[in-house]
């Protein structure tokens, strides 16, 4: 131990500083390749050059996306080893077949077909050329498959068995790990979520580009492309967010009952509490403001039903799993967390409306509209936190669970690793980090300054890698 803290407190903090940034890239890159799809092949049914340039432009930002993807997902898989050996003893053989078809397969064909689109623009007929980006698309979604299984596993074991020499899980049904129902609202909810972070990306940095008069026709004809599947993409979160509460209210009940912020059960019929002050240690909750019947419709459909509280449900958990310790989940992160994420979300939708409203065909009136660009610029940043807040409700809220019911966090930690080696590799990481962001935000910049008829437009995808000309000196 080091100044208070302890090898479990510095490899929680590493996991979860990693895996967000992480996980700000991976929603980005997924849903940037759909955008830059839609785009190519809107060049395709149209044959105006304009959405070609888009799929050429907004086809940069993806990979830039992709690649500090990448790089990140490599370092977080790092500590698997490092900081998390013993969970990885645990879990191998469940973990590590979803792994290796993510990797053997999916990232495969992403990469592969990534290659091909960016240097056949002059190769293929539009249609062909469009296709491969179409399976670019494919290729990621399928990697957030693979990904979402294995974490599915941890929230909700499925198609294993304990081996009794080792202690272990084994795997012995590998459809009842890809068919387990957390899998499958769990998924919907992730893609739903990158489509928006790409959509409200593009949207921010085309506005801001509307506020400089720049380029004009071309960015009011990206932002209303990113405003259509932002829309979309946001209600399609919010509709499936629903089905995974329904699965949560059931499978998880002490996460459901911290997002909501409630220790003792709720009255039938129960109130929703917009905001409240939480007393962790007394387990009690004051200044609250409720909005009668409505966490009743949220949570069974239906104008009547009672919640139960966290105590209640510590209760049971002891009974269950041991009354050795308590199962109580960090409940201020959670409720917070849980109104930045179906708050934000409401707001993206409100702002997408207002969006399309302003920029529509009959009366376009959107230059016009300061405010509301500054506004659509600024939420640029918006479905990046939100995400964010949606990974802290997923992960913080099996605590003390690594896998759910199963293994402890406490259990998981490496017994080899040290206070000084965790304190070297957050400090490392962390700057790592910090290069990466701004090297990702300077390229993004580098390429909105240069514009659609930038210098890089003049030889981007057409020449050739491999060409003699490409090794002269």
């Amino acid at each position: 131990m080091l100044a208070g803290l302890t090898v479990l407190d510095l490899a929680r903090f590493q996991f979860a500083m990693t895996t967000v940034f992480h996980f700000f890239f991976v929603p980005f890159s997924i849903g940037m390749a759909l955008l830059t799809a839609i785009m190519e092949t809107l060049y395709v049914r149209k044959k105006q050059a304009v959405y070609l340039k888009m799929a050429k432009f907004w086809g940069r930002i993806f990979l830039l996306s992709f690649a500090v993807g990448v790089v990140t997902g490599i370092i977080q898989e790092f500590q698997f080893g490092m900081n998390w050996s013993n969970y990885s003893r645990f879990m191998g053989d469940i973990f590590g077949a979803p792994l290796a078809i993510e990797a053997l397969l999916a990232f495969f064909m992403e990469s592969t077909f990534i290659g091909l689109w960016m240097f056949t623009w002059d190769r293929f007929k539009p249609a062909a050329h469009a296709a491969l980006i179409w399976f670019v698309w494919l290729g990621t979604t399928l990697s957030a498959i693979w990904i979402l299984s294995a974490n599915s596993f941890m929230q909700h074991p499925t198609g294993f068995a304990i081996n009794p020499a080792t202690g272990r899980v084994k795997l012995v049904d590998f459809g009842a790990v890809i068919l387990n129902p957390q899998l499958w609202v769990e998924f919907p909810h992730v893609i739903f979520g990158a489509f928006t972070t790409a959509s409200f990306a593009v949207v921010g940095m085309a506005a801001w580009q509307l506020l400089k008069k720049r380029d004009v026709d071309f960015f009011q004809k990206s932002l209303r492309v990113g405003l259509i599947v932002g829309l979309v993409s946001v209600v399609g979160a919010i509709g499936v967010g629903d089905t995974q509460t329904q699965f949560i209210i059931k499978d998880q009940p002490m996460k459901f009952a911290a997002t909501e912020g409630i220790y003792k059960d709720t009255g039938d019929p129960a109130a929703w509490t917009l905001v409240e002050l939480i007393d962790t240690k007394k387990h009690t909750v004051k200044g609250n403001i409720e909005i009668p019947y409505l966490l009743s419709l949220l949570s069974y459909h239906k104008a009547n039903g009672s919640v139960k509280g966290m105590d209640t449900v510590n209760a049971e958990l002891q009974k269950k799993y041991g009354k050795d310790k308590d199962y109580y989940v960090p409940v201020k992160t959670l409720f917070w967390s849980f109104r930045v994420m179906a708050g934000g979300g409401v707001l993206l939708a409100l702002l997408a409306v207002l969006g399309l409203w302003f920029s529509r065909k009959k009366k376009d009136t959107l230059l016009n509209q300061r405010w509301l660009l500054y506004l659509l610029g600024l939420a640029l940043w918006l479905p990046f936190i939100i995400n964010t807040a949606g990974w802290f409700i997923t992960e913080l809220g099996r605590y003390p669970w690594v896998v759910y019911g199963l293994y402890t966090i406490a259990d998981a930690v490496s017994p080899t690793t040290t206070v000084p080696q965790l304190l070297i590799t957050n400090i490392v990481y962390f700057l790592l980090f910090t290069m990466l962001g701004g090297v990702m935000i300077y390229y993004c910049r580098r390429v909105l300054k240069q514009g659609p008829d930038g210098p890089l437009d003049t030889d981007y995808g057409t020449s050739d890698p491999f060409a003699k000309e490409a090794f002269a000196k």
